[in-house]
């Protein structure tokens, strides 16, 4: 699986990363794991095309040493579908941007 990984979280760490998540992102059944609605304007033409598959997003997996933020992009609507697959370059830098901005904000250095 391609995903952009922060690793070596402390303690405190932790608790902003969480604490943002659950703000911004949608907490899934599974512990430790979000969901991330990538804007519709980033939709390639087969995701656009692809209504009964939207919305698009993005999962992030926390837990108390690291993040990690996938880089495929899925449908919350069906498993497979040749709509879902690796983010293009805009989804890839929108990915990278969302979390480089979460540390900015939270002040956590990398």
């Amino acid at each position: 699986m391609k995903q952009y990984v922060i690793d070596q979280l402390r303690e405190d760490d932790y608790e902003k990363v969480l604490g943002l998540l659950e703000l911004k992102a949608d907490k899934t059944a599974l512990e430790g794991m979000y969901w991330v609605n990538l804007p519709e304007r980033l939709y390639s033409p087969v995701q656009r095309e692809h209504v009964q598959c939207q919305p698009h997003y993005f999962a992030v997996s926390l837990d108390y040493r690291r993040v990690s933020f996938e880089l495929l992009v899925r449908s919350r609507q069906i498993i497979r579908c040749h709509c879902i697959g690796y983010a293009t370059p805009e989804q890839r830098d929108f990915i990278l941007r969302f979390a480089d901005d979460m540390f900015d904000r939270l002040g956590i250095l990398i």
